[in-house]
């Protein structure tokens, strides 16, 4: 769904955003009232100063047509002014005092000053519109995905068929084993674009979704000039790839819903709402701040419903569809973190588990040959028996890279070059790990 071609076209799924959400030809084909947008345009320009319709356009990113019409009910309404041209060309726009007031009520009321909001209606149709679970993954996606990784076959296939299910995934396992690694690759899957609303109104509350740290923006080129808007795609979306978004020990329950912050007046999407038709990796998973049950039983409903219920305060809620990947990754048991008819519900449990040696020989010429260093045999069957074979230590695929990268370190700082030495793995590999007999 919504791949980019090489012209940079989209398929008939494209059309199909353009029916759901075209671009609004007047106040009512945005979904808001007259009184919310002309309150929105206060404040920009309260924030602006003085600005003439382009730049109006831009920043609310609505049509031309719509803002004239927003434009002349301010005017009627005595809180703008109209100001001149700016050399010539386009027609400024600024506060009368009646407009200056309004403003202030408008921001005690919201600090939100950004792009027109998209109606939560609307976006509910849209999440299911570019829903995620929409087609099928085969093995030759997977294989394409996960080309060049140290990876055994049955563990490609079930993440595979994890994958198509729809529900969620735990996987488990040693620290170092490459979960998290797998897990970020998953995306690979859906090489796809996506729209996702600059900030969505829920009645009166607007609540961002738009997150630069998670969507990846994608050049729409097929939007027309900004000010010919009578066609094309709503632009209060943005055309981005599917997002990924992981969060470790540091997530909280608060940042599961809507949050307000009293001194800014702004209400910040979820986590999962921002990774909404994408992936939502828990990493991690038990060292968070909250008891493993209490963020487990969190999920218990989206999971089973694909619905979540999202609470604004003052008894206010909103439902919304929940269309996403949820990954959970942790190094613990995963029957210490939840009982048996908890994790029937999750469905996929995968065990990652340490590498035998010839695929820790793969990942180690991967690594030599990522850092330009000559694989040399000799060397790496002298870390295999002197190191792990002689201290009893597992085979972790993030071995490889942490030894190699050690050991040139030091050759650098020694001012060396050339084939690394048995040396220069010997200090990587005492420098590495914590050497417990000096700990006595």
């Amino acid at each position: 769904m919504y791949a980019v071609t090489d012209n940079g076209s989209y398929p008939s799924e494209r059309e199909a955003v353009q029916r759901l959400a075209p671009l609004p030809r007047n106040v009512r084909e945005t979904g808001l009232a007259e009184n919310f947008l002309g309150d929105l345009v206060c404040k920009h320009l309260h924030d602006a100063g003085v600005l003439d319709l382009s730049k109006l356009v831009e920043r609310l990113a609505l049509t031309g047509a719509v803002l004239e019409e927003i434009l002349s009910f301010l005017r009627k309404d005595g809180r703008i002014e109209v100001l001149g041209q700016a050399g010539g060309q386009a027609l400024r726009y600024g506060l009368t005092e009646r407009g200056r007031s309004a403003a202030r009520d408008a921001l005690a009321r919201s600090g939100y000053i950004g792009a027109a909001p998209f109606p939560v209606s609307t976006y509910r149709s849209l999440l299911k519109l570019q829903t995620i679970h929409h087609g099928r993954v085969t093995a030759r996606d997977m294989r394409s995905a996960f080309q060049g990784v140290v990876l055994a076959d049955a563990m490609l296939d079930q993440l595979g068929v994890a994958m198509n299910s729809g529900r969620a995934i735990m996987i488990y396992g040693p620290a170092g084993t490459g979960k998290t690694y797998i897990s970020s690759r998953l995306i690979r899957l859906f090489d796809e674009a996506i729209w996702v609303p600059h900030a969505i109104a829920i009645n009166e509350a607007v609540v961002e979704i738009y997150d630069p740290q998670v969507h990846h923006v994608l050049e729409d080129s097929a939007q027309p000039n900004r000010l010919l808007l009578d066609e094309g795609i709503d632009r209060r979306l943005v055309c981005c790839k599917r997002p990924i978004l992981i969060t470790g020990g540091e997530l909280s329950m608060e940042q599961l819903d809507i949050r307000y912050d009293a001194y800014s007046r702004l209400y910040q999407a979820p986590l999962q709402l921002k990774a909404s038709n994408g992936l939502f990796i828990i990493d991690d998973m038990g060292r968070q701040r909250m008891a493993p049950a209490e963020l487990l039983n969190r999920w218990i409903v989206p999971m089973e419903e694909k619905r979540d219920f999202l609470n604004l305060g003052g008894g206010r809620h909103c439902e919304l569809p929940f269309d996403l990947i949820l990954v959970f990754s942790t190094n613990l048991n995963p029957l210490e973190l939840a009982d048996e008819a908890f994790l029937r519900r999750i469905g996929y449990k995968l065990h990652f588990n340490y590498l035998q040696p010839q695929e820790y020989e793969r990942v180690w010429r991967q690594e030599t040959e990522r850092l330009g260093v000559p694989f040399d045999p000799v060397l790496l069957r002298y870390v295999l028996q002197g190191f792990y074979e002689l201290q009893g230590m597992p085979l972790v695929p993030c071995h490889p890279r942490d030894l190699l990268g050690m050991a040139l370190d030091r050759q650098r700082y020694l001012d060396g070059s050339g084939p690394l030495s048995p040396q220069d793995l010997e200090w990587a590999w005492h420098n590495y790990f914590v050497q417990l007999d000096l700990l006595g």
